[in-house]
This record gives structure tokens, C-alpha cells and sequence, in this order.
């Protein structure tokens, strides 16, 4: 088990141009909706993401209508974790539908230069791109419930309305990103 770091207020985010799983390329300008934008590292293997997969996905349709946009990044060393290859990864975006692309992070770079620590990693962002949350998904864990609190959701609301995030946030816990040997 890991767990993200906590919010870095202000960070402005490392660009990148990384491919989704459909072939096409993707940087923050592109991916950012017009009141921010939401990008979590995520894998195929892991239980953490596993659990809440389903869930990621109905927060995204509903974030968009918020004008938020959303994508997820693999940066898991697929030599050692094949089940997170990027065809792998493809498969399991049409499994479950998502309706934001799936970049893959081969050489490792976006999430070494972000500090992604876990998956899942949530950075969100206001429409400047200054990061305004770093925290969990909600209040469940691995075990959905009814009622939990929707701390994401939550706190992209408030930063499309406001441009700032909640200052007091839970992190975020999961399996370690699966590093490349150095």
C-alpha cells in the first residue's frame, strides 16, 4: 500500500504529450475543460482502482457537465506487470467505458516529473491549471457504500465554482506505481 502526497496549492503541472489508447495524443492544453481539469494515475491490476473504476467513470460524465475535463495516466512498468501493457490498457477502457482517454506513460517521465506516488493518484486542477487537490476518491476505500462522502467530487465542484479546492484533504491510498529498474 501507498499514499499520495498531500496537495502541492499553486503547482503548476509538467506538460507532456502522451498517446491514448485510440491512437491519438493528448497535453494538458487539450485535455482541460474551460473550469479545470481532473487527471489520475491509474492501472489495470490494482485493487484500489479495480474497486472504484466504475464509480471513476459516472464522476467523469458528471465532472464534464461541470466543465471539468478528465484523463487517466498508466505509468506502470508493463514488463513487470504485464496485466498493465498498453493493449492491456485499451481493453480495460472499453471494459468499462470511459468516456476520457487512457494515456500511457511509458518512459515513466509524467509521473516521476508530477510525483505520482500511487494508483489511484488524483491531481485536480482549476481552468489556470494551478493544482487544487490531491486527495482521495471518497470516504469507502476499496469497499463502495452507500452514502459515502464524495470527496472528489466534492472538491472539483468547488473548484469550478471558486478556482480553489478544499483546504483539508484526506490522501489518497493505493498500490505503488510499478517503477522500471534504474
Amino acid at each position: 500500500m501507498a499514499e499520495s502526497g498531500n496537495c502541492d496549492f499553486g503547482w503548476k503541472a509538467v506538460d507532456f504529450s502522451l498517446p491514448d489508447t485510440e491512437g491519438g495524443l493528448w497535453t494538458l492544453e487539450r485535455l482541460r475543460g474551460p473550469k479545470g481539469l481532473l487527471v489520475v494515475f491509474i492501472c489495470n491490476h490494482c485493487p484500489y482502482v479495480k474497486a472504484l473504476v466504475d464509480r471513476l467513470v459516472a464522476e467523469a460524465r458528471d465532472l464534464a457537465a461541470m466543465g471539468i475535463g478528465v484523463a487517466a495516466i498508466c505509468s506502470n512498468d508493463a514488463a513487470s506487470h504485464p496485466a498493465d501493457s498498453y493493449g492491456r490498457m485499451g481493453e480495460f477502457a472499453r471494459e468499462h467505458g470511459f468516456p476520457f482517454p487512457y494515456l500511457h506513460d511509458a518512459d515513466q517521465r509524467v509521473a516521476r516529473a508530477w510525483g505520482a506516488t500511487c494508483t489511484p493518484d488524483f491531481f485536480g486542477f482549476n481552468a489556470d491549471l494551478a493544482l487544487q487537490y490531491r486527495g482521495r476518491f471518497d470516504d469507502a476505500g476499496r469497499e463502495a457504500r452507500p452514502g459515502a462522502r464524495r470527496e472528489l467530487h466534492e472538491a472539483m465542484r468547488m473548484i469550478a465554482e471558486t478556482g480553489a479546492g478544499p483546504r483539508e484533504q484526506a490522501v489518497s491510498i493505493g498500490c505503488s506505481i510499478k517503477w522500471k529498474a534504474a
